[in-house]
């Protein structure tokens, strides 16, 4: 494995395991909120957000965390492995509000509360988002190692086992 996405839920622990896989691999990572956000919390254009993931993308190695679904299946398509992680809804609240106040290297700036937006794309991704996550890595799994993870244990092992 030298291309490598990692998706799923926020707060589902995505970027720890991205991290925990980059230590043991020494692949570089990449993790896409920090290319769509700025640190003023506005975003780049789609075009700019495109082009730097298409020079990550076209690269030997390469981790890439997050979801930006316009964007997933041109990510999938080159990568050799995804980790799709889906836990349950309390433990991905949980652990976005654990993350409140921590300086975080995967996000331009300190989130000082957990925004009612973003608790609510948290709230509705089973319903809006993971559908659509488990239908493309269903399409992929025979051309690509496909995980999904439902705990942070079967994540830890995994890392364990490295």
């Amino acid at each position: 494995m030298k291309k490598i996405i990692v998706i799923g839920c926020p707060g589902s622990g995505k970027s720890t395991f991205a991290r925990k896989l980059q230590q043991k691999t020494g692949l570089p990572l990449y993790y896409l909120d920090m290319i769509w956000h700025k640190p003023d919390k506005t975003t780049v254009s789609d075009e700019e957000f495109d082009t730097r993931l298409q020079e990550i993308v076209a690269r030997e190695e390469w981790i890439i965390d997050g979801n930006y679904s316009r964007t997933l299946e041109t990510r999938l398509q080159a990568c050799d492995a995804a980790f799709l992680f889906d836990l349950p809804l309390e433990e991905c609240v949980a652990g976005a509000r654990a993350r409140v106040g921590t300086k975080r290297i995967d996000l331009p700036w300190e989130e000082t509360e957990l925004s009612e937006e973003f608790l609510n794309y948290i709230l509705t991704f089973p319903q809006q988002k993971l559908p659509h996550l488990l239908q493309l890595a269903e399409k992929y799994a025979a051309q690509k190692e496909v995980f999904i993870f439902h705990t942070r244990q079967q994540s830890d092992d995994y890392i364990a086992k490295l």
